[in-house]
């Protein structure tokens, strides 16, 4: 529908920007939506944006952060295997993945000045407590990673930008102020990742990461996909008719990033026998590639 050229969704990623991401926690992309394909998944949003105000389902001041939003259009749906952005999903999280949390956001511009408030935080809720060693010098495992694709234009700071620490992710913890009452600094290092429309950014779900307020006179819309492990429960749910239109037109691929599998076992990536299942979609698409490589864990 979109033209992509040759892209398939299966290029590995650079050693390069695999560095990048390690060291830093996220990645800006340029130019990963073509602009009619923007400008579509945007009238999709709006159209989405519209059902759910006429629900009441928006705040007081018109903003929407909707969970589960994958099977509200086949724009959506597609998304998950984006031949721009998927190979950074596998290149840095492999092949036994799915999609556990996603939403859809729309801000619009603040009512009213903006409130003290501190935003600053990790994805993962209990996964950065259940799992923490008593080091506090050792970083917490990844376990999960976003991509924000970027709809509108937020190419200057104050438009609700995400704000982010580089580098965060492999810290524990982050200092707060004693009085959040009252409006504070930035952390040390913030950065406010202005981006094109069509832009996307990937981040470690560790990097610490804070919301601005919308100060300007533009809209932001965003979506927001979120890979973890098949292993690990989703976060909120998607509420796919199996009978309808929408599974019917999802890959093989697909349809496991929605959460599907054969058993219980085949979400630890293994057969009943306790060998690894060469079944499941990405891996099989993988392997049939000569895209599995030993020396990357998660691709093995």
């Amino acid at each position: 529908m979109f033209d992509y050229g040759d892209r398939t969704g299966y290029e590995p990623i650079s050693d390069t920007d695999r560095k990048e991401f390690h060291e830093q926690g996220f990645l800006l992309l340029r130019n990963v939506l073509t602009e009619d394909h923007r400008a579509a998944l945007e009238a999709a949003v709006d159209r989405v944006y519209a059902e759910e105000q006429a629900k009441g389902t928006t705040t007081k001041d018109g903003t929407l952060h909707l969970l589960g939003f994958l099977e509200r259009d086949e724009l959506f749906g597609d998304l998950l295997t984006h031949p721009i952005a998927f190979p950074y999903m596998w290149g840095l999280a492999g092949w036994n993945i799915y999609t556990h949390h996603n939403h859809l956001d729309v801000t619009p511009p603040a009512a009213e000045p903006e409130k003290p408030y501190w935003g600053w935080h990790q994805d993962g809720y209990r996964q950065n407590s259940d799992p923490e060693t008593m080091d506090p010098n050792l970083p917490r495992p990844m376990f999960s990673l976003k991509v924000a694709y970027v709809l509108s234009d937020l190419s200057e700071k104050g438009r609700g930008a995400t704000k982010v620490i580089p580098g965060s992710h492999l810290w524990n913890s982050l200092p707060r102020p004693e009085d959040t009452s009252v409006h504070n600094p930035d952390p040390e290092g913030t950065v406010e990742i202005t981006a094109n429309p069509g832009d996307a950014f990937i981040f470690d779900r560790r990097q610490w990461h804070s919301r601005s307020t919308n100060l300007s006179t533009i809209t932001r819309k965003m979506l927001f996909v979120g890979y973890t492990y098949r292993w690990i429960r989703p976060l909120d749910e998607l509420h796919i008719d199996k009978d309808g239109e929408w599974w019917a037109n999802r890959t093989p691929v697909q349809r496991q990033l929605c959460g599907e599998g054969t058993h219980t076992a085949n979400y630890w990536g293994i057969n009943w026998d306790g060998y690894i299942d060469d079944e499941i979609p990405l891996r099989k698409e993988l392997k049939q590639r000569g895209l599995l490589d030993r020396s990357v864990p998660w691709l093995r």
